[in-house]
Formats: structure tokens, C-alpha cells, sequence
């Protein structure tokens, strides 16, 4: 089977400045890897990432040095296997192999003919809602953002000298359920004290309170936190999970970080066995990425897949969202087409 590659990369303006505590974002920077036989198209995507040391220069060469494979590849390989061909050789570069793995998975499910999702779910019966994302900012901004879009579900970003009040500022403008996300910048000691408080604030979980490798902190918060504690940046690849069982009450996964949907069906696998719950996010990316997470939805307990709706413009259609239910495109694969509203290199 002769398939064509293409890399392109596009920069996404944000509607409004996203801050972590990490860094701000106004721009996002993403590589769209599209394979086609000609006949069927299918799109993955890698976002540029500083923590992850993601770039659109290491996405591309990354990219560009398996293309022999993937253009010579034979037919009606399964995405498993081509995952397993490709992971050794981009085991540095889980970023790219993730676009890789979601475009071949998306390709594979168009020429079935059918939704991507239903090679693993027979129905779309028990979704879970995607939140909303609030980054950092003035209380006052982060209060009107909330006013702009009335949503079910919050994520709020925390990670500043004054997380509680912020929260309890928030809370005055909404009734919704809160998920607050402290990117590693808290303490022990401040996320159990935390935690106290935020409880009594319709906070639903707590994630990634903790620096990523502080596994002694984290099995304190285990033990002792009046609120989950859900592992992100602790749970990068499928060999993690097994060992945030041991100190997290569930898992973020997110498919630029394990490499690809194939790793991800495994870590739900791990997890369910494990009882720990499973969430699944997103970066902030478009509605290409957006539309192959969302895929794996009935899988989850909980969603986070806002990326593509923090975007001024978008590159592609595919999955929407109403009051945070997630609405599924009729098209088979992800559902997604890309469009050319953004600026391309």
C-alpha cells in the first residue's frame, strides 16, 4: 500500500493569553502530520511544548525520519503494529509519534468505514462532559471569562500566592463544578490545607498538585487528602501508571505525552484494572487533536478536551461541544478536516 505523507505546521492565535504556572501562551505553535492512499486522508497533531521539550523543528526531523516506513508500510497493517514498529525509533519523541499513530489510526478507521471509536466502544451512551479551562489571571478577568462561557465543568489553573481566594472569588460568579490543576507548584503541606477548603467549594479533584517526581509527597496526599489527587505530569507513558497507583487516586492521560491512541488504549487498560480513575486532556491544540482524544471518551471517567475552543482560529473542523457534551461529527475516522483559516508553513 503506497501512503503519501505530509507535515505541515501551522500557529494557532489563543482568544486570550492562557497562563500556567509554568508560562504564558498567546500563540500556539502545532504540527498537523496528514496519510493518505489516495483516497482516504487521515490528521494527527503535535503541539510545540516546553516543558515536554517539544519543537516544530525535533517534531518535523522526527517526523521525516520514519516517513520511508510509513510510505511503504503494507496494507491493512493494524495501527498496533505500526505503533510497535515506530516506537523504538521514536522513543524520544513521543510528541511526533503521537500524530503519527492518531493519523494512521484515523486513516485505518475511514477505510473501514466506520468511526474511530468504535473499534473499541459500541455506543456513545456514557460520555463524560469536557471542562472548561480558566488559566491564571487577575480574579476579575478569570471571573468574566466564566461569565462569557456559562459551562457545567471549570479546570481552573492554580499556582500563585493566592489559590484559595481565587477559588472562593470564582465561586461567587458560578455554581458549576470546579477542577483545580496546580501544574506541580504546591507543597505538601499547602495542597492537604488547600484541599480542606476547596472541598467546601464544590472542588471535584486536585491535579498534579506536586512537582513530578516528588512520589514521597504524593503518597502523603494519598493517605491524608480530603479531596482525589489526579497524577498529569507524573503520568507521562504507559510504564508510569503502575506506579502512580500507588500514590494517585487516578491519571490524567494525554496522547501527545504517551505517544499516540495505541499507548493510551493500554493505560485505560492498566488503570481500570488498578481502580484508579482515568482522565484523558488535551494541550492546547485544534480541532484535529481534539477529535481523535475525544474518541476514546467512553473509556474515561473524566474529559478534558477544551484545547481547540481557547483558539481566536481554528484549522480544522470535527468534534463541537454543547454545555460540555460532546458532539460527534457523522463522518467516519475522527471526524476531523483540516481547513486553512491559520497561518501555514
Amino acid at each position: 500500500m503506497q501512503l503519501y505523507i505530509t507535515i505541515q505546521n501551522f500557529e494557532l492565535p489563543l482568544k486570550n493569553p492562557f497562563t500556567i504556572s509554568r508560562y504564558t501562551v498567546t500563540v500556539q505553535k502545532t504540527v498537523v502530520v496528514s496519510i493518505s492512499d489516495g483516497e482516504y486522508t487521515g490528521y494527527g497533531e503535535a503541539t510545540v511544548n516546553p516543558y515536554y521539550k517539544s519543537s516544530i523543528e525535533s517534531l518535523k526531523a522526527s517526523i521525516e525520519s520514519v516517513k520511508v516506513i510509513l510510505e511503504n508500510i503494507q496494507e491493512n497493517t493494524h495501527p498496533t503494529k505500526l505503533w510497535e514498529q515506530l516506537a523504538p525509533k521514536l522513543r524520544n519523541n513521543y510528541f511526533a509519534l503521537c500524530a503519527i499513530d492518531c493519523a494512521y489510526w484515523d486513516l485505518y478507521a475511514r477505510q473501514q468505514q466506520k468511526p474511530l471509536r468504535r473499534f473499541w466502544s459500541e455506543n456513545d451512551l456514557k460520555l463524560p462532559k469536557t471542562n472548561y479551562t480558566i488559566g491564571i489571571d487577575s480574579i476579575a478577568i478569570m471571573q468574566s471569562k466564566i461569565q462569557e462561557t456559562p459551562w457545567p465543568i471549570y479546570k481552573i489553573k492554580l499556582g500563585t500566592k493566592n489559590d484559595v481566594e481565587i477559588i472562593q472569588k470564582l465561586r461567587e460568579v458560578t455554581d458549576s463544578v470546579f477542577r483545580v490543576d496546580a501544574n506541580c507548584a504546591w507543597t505538601p503541606e499547602e495542597t492537604l490545607k488547600n484541599a480542606e477548603i476547596l472541598k467546601t467549594l464544590n472542588v471535584e479533584f486536585i491535579e498534579q498538585p506536586l512537582k513530578a517526581d516528588n512520589w514521597k509527597g504524593m503518597e502523603i496526599l494519598k493517605k491524608e487528602s480530603v479531596l482525589p489527587i489526579i497524577a498529569d505530569e507524573s503520568c507521562q507513558t504507559l510504564a508510569d501508571v503502575s506506579k502512580c497507583a500507588t500514590v494517585f487516586h487516578g491519571i490524567n492521560i494525554k496522547l501527545m505525552k504517551c505517544g499516540g491512541i495505541t499507548p493510551a488504549l493500554q493505560m485505560i487498560q492498566i488503570a481500570k484494572a488498578k481502580k484508579l480513575k482515568i482522565m484523558a486532556g488535551c494541550m492546547t491544540e485544534s480541532s484535529i487533536g481534539i477529535s481523535n482524544l475525544t474518541q476514546i471518551s467512553p473509556l474515561l471517567d473524566y474529559m478534558d478536551a477544551d484545547g481547540a475552543l481557547l483558539l481566536e482560529n481554528d484549522i480544522a473542523t470535527g468534534v463541537t461541544f454543547d454545555d460540555g457534551n460532546i458532539v460527534y461529527t457523522r463522518k467516519n475516522g475522527s471526524g476531523a478536516s483540516i481547513i486553512f483559516d491559520s497561518k501555514s508553513n
